[in-house]
């Protein structure tokens, strides 16, 4: 009965600190924050997305607008990893876009409804958070921690060659990432510095090779814990990089973007939480000047 009690207080605990799977343009609060080991977690994401946006910024649309919605389904699971925290997770989107402006000069508009390309996940805390039970996770108290990860997304989503504007991208994209993370008290402090590399796509309209330089991704976020579950973070990041080549000609879409925004995550009960989110572009150069707003529910339970 003890035994059954503690599980479930972990698994309550674990919803406090779940990550939301969300390019370089994501923020992740929580992202390293350990789990106890064993647990089942899936999540549905949902967020809108609205202003100077395009699936492909290296398009040659100008004075662009663009309403995008995902709705993504992720599962996580826990586990030891060489005695270490660990988790590895899949993300699977369903986006629904309008995108309009002007195309060589041209109004034009298009409208794309399919998936994505998933997202595959690998994480593991090298210091500060070792593989826990339930019963010793109950009792763990968050302090220094650093971790790293490998994000990977195969070229699975929606892609045809004949358009411009797709879903997918017809290429591997793979990002390493080292995040560091400090309690103090009720205070949390995080950053994070990761690098997206691109394979070519050898399949781009008109039968064009696109290539990608990678694109070097920071975040950091500042989180305030309140009892009873729930926590608010606020949230920056900034990414630079990512200049495209179309047919052996260099593009001018260098991003040297930012964005700055917040994050609340509510603990419904022992197994569910809910978590919101609104971020907007602080500073952009190219295809970040958007808005976007994002709602999640979670269920967890110990295997």
């Amino acid at each position: 009965m003890t035994q059954t009690i503690l599980r479930c207080a972990a698994a309550a605990l674990a919803l406090w600190l779940i990550p939301v799977c969300a390019s370089a343009q994501e923020l992740e609060p929580g992202a390293y924050w350990p789990l106890p080991k064993g647990m089942n977690i899936i999540t549905v994401v949902n967020s809108f997305n609205w202003g100077d946006l395009a699936f492909d910024p290296a398009a040659p649309i100008d004075e662009a607008d663009a309403k995008i919605n995902t709705t993504a389904f992720a599962f996580m699971g826990t586990f030891s990893l060489a005695g270490r925290s660990a988790n590895a997770s899949i993300m699977l989107p369903v986006v629904t876009g309008h995108v309009e402006g002007l195309y060589l000069g041209e109004f034009a508009e298009v409208d794309r409804f399919g998936l994505g390309d998933p997202r595959l996940k690998l994480a593991i805390n090298l210091y500060g958070a070792p593989a826990m039970t339930p019963q010793e996770f109950a009792s763990y108290r968050q302090q220094a921690i650093v971790g790293v990860s490998v994000t990977m997304a195969p070229p699975l989503g929606e892609y045809d060659s004949s358009k411009l504007i797709n879903i997918g991208t017809n290429r591997w994209s793979i990002r390493p990432e080292l995040g560091l993370s400090r309690t103090y008290g009720q205070w949390v402090v995080e950053l994070m510095a990761g690098v997206w590399l691109f394979t070519d796509n050898t399949e781009f309209i008109g039968g064009q090779t696109r290539e990608q330089d990678p694109v070097v991704a920071t975040q950091v976020h500042v989180t305030y814990k309140f009892n009873s579950g729930r926590w608010l973070a606020a949230d920056a990041n900034f990414f630079t990089g990512g200049t495209t080549t179309i047919g052996g000609k260099q593009n001018l879409d260098l991003q040297r973007n930012s964005r700055i925004g917040a994050t609340y995550s509510h603990a419904l009960d022992r197994s569910k939480a809910i978590r919101m989110s609104y971020s907007r572009g602080a500073y952009t150069t190219i295809g970040a000047d958007f808005n976007s707003i994002a709602g999640s529910f979670t269920y967890a339970w110990p295997r």
